[in-house]
């Protein structure tokens, strides 16, 4: 796997840009997994899987003689977010753009699919285009379709570009590496009444003025310890708006966020509770929403990256703190695989992930490219023409 030529680095770009120009939303990504495969079959792998868990693509690049399984992964979904800027590749779709760089990602494991030309000594390499990471059940459902025992891995890694950090710095971090986050919805169904006589009916307000307090105030702790919790009302809303009315309806909705799933379990059962306190009367009905499992990166896996990042030349962060935001790839890790995320910096001056004036930095390319193709040479070994 030699690294990439200037007309190679180029095409991708290009490609990255009508990527960006077309984004999908989570479960919808038909198109971009068709231009995938497209890219992908004219790169000859051994093996294409397509429709994994909705819309995802995998390929499968084979070594010279048997060894482990090596997946690595990328997303295909873009945002719900109107993309804000003056490119003259923009999102050519209204209310919709990729404003989290999963366009750079997938790219970048092309890259990887173009260095495959010539196969690793041994072993085989896996090339995950995963649907519906936003929503959380992209991974779920990949590992729940009847493919997945065909490319279950024994290594996994995955990255994500990291906005203000130093460009093309590697983080890296063994154990905890992304939050567990969910969100809670709580319907509160009562009884209206004539707004001259609310005591006739049965009004959610109380309760979720006090639950909007408590729930918030259940996040303690520092985001390097195992009790680090996190609760953020994101949204409230109570009866439809009148004056004479007393309202019947509220609803809340809450994101829980903790660096352990063990701590997620215990901040469930703690939220639950104080609904239950505050329900009354009241019916409650508790839905959740975006799941996703703490990322937990093997101690293995991890120092491989580093290694190679080390022996690449780029600087490397040893991260002290996970990030707060989620990831659905640790599951992958949940699955048995030795899985790694690597947060690689964006630019230290670049927007925030989901500002509608984000962009994936096409300069972190060949830098991408060149840190997973040498993950892939560290444990496959060299490749053979």
């Amino acid at each position: 796997m030699q690294a990439l030529s200037p007309t190679q680095i180029d095409y991708l770009t290009q490609l990255r840009h009508e990527l960006h120009r077309r984004p999908e939303l989570s479960g919808e990504e038909a198109e971009t997994a068709k231009r995938i495969i497209t890219e992908l079959t004219a790169l000859n792998p051994d093996r294409i899987w397509t429709n994994l868990g909705g819309h995802g693509v995998a390929a499968e690049f084979k070594g010279h003689a048997p060894g482990p399984t090596v997946m690595l992964r990328c997303e295909l979904d873009g945002l719900p977010i109107h993309e804000q800027s003056n490119l003259p590749y923009k999102s050519q779709v209204e209310g919709k753009g990729h404003l989290c760089g999963h366009d750079g990602h997938m790219v970048c494991m092309l890259g990887v699919a173009m260095a495959l030309e010539t196969r690793p000594a041994s072993g085989r390499v896996i090339l995950l285009f995963q649907p519906a990471e936003e929503t959380g059940a992209g991974a779920k459902a990949v590992i729940k379709d009847q493919s997945w025992p065909e490319i279950r891995p024994d290594y996994a890694f995955a990255y994500h570009n990291v906005p203000g950090r130093p460009l093309g710095e590697i983080g890296l971090r063994p154990g905890p590496g992304n939050c567990a986050s969910r969100g809670m919805q709580i319907l509160l169904t009562g009884k209206s009444s004539h707004a001259a006589a609310p005591e006739d009916g049965i009004s959610p307000a109380g309760p979720m003025a006090r639950l909007m307090t408590s729930l918030g105030a259940l996040g303690h702790g520092t985001i390097d310890a195992d009790d680090f919790a996190l609760s953020t009302l994101t949204h409230a809303k109570l009866g439809e708006p009148s004056f004479g009315i007393a309202p019947a309806d509220g609803e809340l909705r809450v994101t829980l966020r903790t660096m352990t799933n063990d701590r997620m379990d215990s901040l469930i059962a703690e939220a639950l509770a104080h609904v239950e306190h505050e329900k009354g009367q009241l019916k409650v009905d508790v839905r959740w929403h975006d799941v996703f499992r703490s990322v937990i990166n093997d101690p293995e896996a991890t120092a491989i990256a580093r290694d190679v990042a080390v022996d690449l030349g780029f600087a490397v962060n040893d991260m002290a703190t996970p990030m707060r935001w989620s990831e659905d790839f640790g599951r992958i890790g949940d699955d048995g695989a030795k899985a790694a995320m690597l947060y690689i910096g964006s630019g230290e001056n670049q927007p925030q992930l989901h500002n509608p004036d984000y962009d994936f930095p096409d300069a972190l390319l060949p830098i991408v490219t060149d840190q997973f193709c040498g993950i892939v040479a560290r444990l496959l070994g060299p490749p053979k023409p």
